[in-house]
């Protein structure tokens, strides 16, 4: 029999014959739709899982619940999508082809409502597009013009500020570096707030974490301090708290700025928090509330702002027409120009500002703050779109109200004033600041700090808007003290005025700098003590506090509407004095009457 077997056959025809009979159909060639079964605990198990989801999702990404925020339809578009993942998942369509087409089939429900989101966040768009609403874009800023001669006549070149950003963040640096108690803990966050203190200008930074261990090391007792810049005599204050922030950008769960207030202000379209103190140095967050007035989506304009105490997290919302006048900003620098730039780019219509450009201006690039009635006034220059090489004029933004000047200066651009301060002391090698415009001896004039490679202030410049070779330099290289070599830079621009024929020849420089003797703010500096016999007060403390300054504690308190102050070096025990403690203070020998008089000692009774 063993003959008659015949193994002549194909193996590849026997094997492709069995996987015909056993392979799993295409999706294209499945006509069935299965509806699996249990379908109603399918659906509520999906519907869990996306609320769960998308609860996590909520507590990360913080989207506002306001259907002029784009980040609304962006995280309903979320849900859609997890939930429609989550429907499938349960209904084991990655498993099952007959199951995957029921899930499509059940999924054009969801797929059509994600695109009639999609379709309101066009129409939003659309209807808040330039092209349509140019006018509309303009008129968000009003601006009034003003007199610079007027507005600008006692503002001093000595009193402005000579710090930014950048150089006051170093100078804070240094001074952290210098306090072994916060050694490795905290840094200084990288964005300091220009403001006024007590009618001065300072800029403040808070501290954060080192990192997520040292928070979990700190974050019990909250950030210790704070530090105050002053940006005229460049000394910079630790001022320490009784009771630490428990709220900061820092944080990194339900104390995180951004999520605390998106608790409390669910609805609100937040701009970004602001650190600033009160008259009295309590720390606070200040946030613009924000709205959309053109279309759904544009026309960016502050509507109010909220007051967040940096150490309990209470929370205050105030209309932009009541914010309180110790606030110095709510109007971003960003909003600001943008909506300077609207005025000048649509003025004359969307289509003038693309093909003719006829009077139309921008804002040039960067901008600088002025202190001026107690409040900071953002500045800019203004020049045309076609030309990079002169301004127009600037403008000042109050920067808590908005309202908005227009000074008609033509002349340089600050571009090319900071280019020409840089030639003139190109020996150096230094930088310069981001000029302001004053009035010196009638001539409108850049001022400007020449910054070296450490980052900090060595010298000053001055060059006149109209000639822009007509520069006055002083450095502090040269040996002088600060306000010596900013008199030089008025001495040098002065006699180049005289040159030119700018001004009469007669003027004396004495007249026009200022005295060199240089005289702390009030909000950075232990005060001089006033020379007369001392004696000893008794009474309540109503108000304690103290600073850091150049590595040195200083411990303040109220006592009966006066100020007094020693160096905890000298006291130990004014470190423990709190609010409400009784004491006894004895005035040091040579301190006087003006407040705050300096103490030999201060102790309990």
């Amino acid at each position: 029999m063993a003959d008659n077997i015949n193994f002549d056959y194909d193996a590849d025809e026997v094997i492709n014959d069995f996987k015909s009979k056993i392979k799993w159909p295409k999706a294209e060639e499945v006509e069935a739709v299965i509806t699996p079964d249990k379908m109603p605990l399918r659906i509520l198990l999906a519907i869990l899982a996306t609320a769960l989801s998308g609860g996590v999702a909520y507590y990360f990404m913080l989207p506002v619940i306001n259907f002029k925020s784009v980040d609304f339809y962006e995280f309903i578009l979320l849900l859609i999508a997890l939930f429609v993942f989550f429907f499938g998942l349960f209904c084991n369509a990655h498993k099952k082809v007959e199951r995957k087409e029921y899930v499509k089939k059940k999924s054009v429900i969801p797929g059509i409502i994600a695109l009639v989101v999609v379709g309101v966040m066009a129409v939003g768009w659309l209807v808040g597009a330039t092209v349509f609403r140019a006018k509309d874009y303009s008129e968000i800023m009003k601006i009034q013009s003003a007199d610079f001669s007027e507005d600008f006549s006692d503002i001093r070149y000595d009193k402005v500020p000579r710090l930014d950003s950048s150089t006051a963040l170093t100078l804070a640096d240094q001074q952290l570096g210098s306090l072994s108690e916060y050694k490795s803990q905290y840094v200084v966050s990288n964005t300091t707030t220009q403001i006024n203190v007590n009618d001065a200008p300072v800029r403040v930074a808070y501290l954060e974490y080192a990192d997520v261990f040292k928070w979990f090391n700190n974050t019990k007792n909250g950030l210790p301090s704070y530090m105050i810049i002053d940006v005229i005599s460049q000394k910079v204050s630790v001022i320490n708290l009784k009771e630490g922030m428990k709220y900061s950008p820092t944080e990194l769960f339900n104390e995180k700025l951004k999520r605390h207030l998106r608790f409390q202000y669910p609805t609100e379209i937040l701009d970004e928090s602001n650190f600033e103190i009160d008259d009295n140095k309590n720390p606070y967050w200040i946030t613009a509330v924000l709205d959309k007035t053109i279309g759904l989506f544009g026309g960016t304009d502050v509507k109010g702002a909220i007051i967040t105490d940096a150490i309990t997290g209470e929370s205050t919302y105030y209309d932009i027409k009541d914010v309180p006048l110790w606030v110095d900003r709510v109007y971003s620098d960003t909003l600001l120009l943008q909506q300077y730039n609207y005025y000048g780019k649509y003025n004359s219509g969307f289509w003038n500002s693309i093909i003719f450009q006829d009077n139309v201006t921008v804002s040039s690039p960067g901008n600088g703050y002025i202190a001026m009635d107690d409040d900071v006034w953002l500045y800019t220059g203004i020049t045309s779109m076609k030309s990079d090489t002169s301004n127009f004029g600037f403008i000042l933004c109050n920067q808590r109200t908005k309202e908005s000047r227009y000074y008609q200066q033509s002349g340089a651009i600050e571009e090319a004033a900071q280019k020409s301060a840089k030639d003139a002391l190109q020996n150096y090698g230094y930088d310069a600041c981001f000029p302001i415009l004053l009035q010196i001896e009638g001539q409108p004039t850049y001022f400007m700090s020449m910054i070296g490679s450490s980052n900090t202030v060595k010298g000053y410049a001055l060059v006149n808007l109209d000639d822009k070779t007509i520069v006055g330099t002083g450095v502090l290289s040269d040996g002088k003290s600060d306000a010596r070599s900013l008199n030089q830079a008025v001495e040098n621009y002065v006699d180049a005025l005289k040159d030119k024929g700018l001004i009469d020849s007669n003027i004396s420089t004495s007249e026009v700098i200022v005295d060199e003797e240089e005289q702390p703010s009030g909000t950075t500096e232990a005060p001089a003590a006033p020379n007369t016999n001392g004696s000893k007060i008794t009474g309540t403390v109503s108000n304690a506090t103290d600073a850091v300054i150049d590595g040195n504690t200083y411990c303040y308190f109220e006592v009966s509407g006066v100020y007094y102050y020693v160096k905890a070096a000298d006291c130990m025990e004014a470190l423990f004095i709190q609010n409400g403690d009784n004491v006894e203070i004895k005035v040091k020998d040579g301190s006087g009457k003006s407040s705050p008089i300096e103490a030999s000692s201060i102790i309990k009774k």
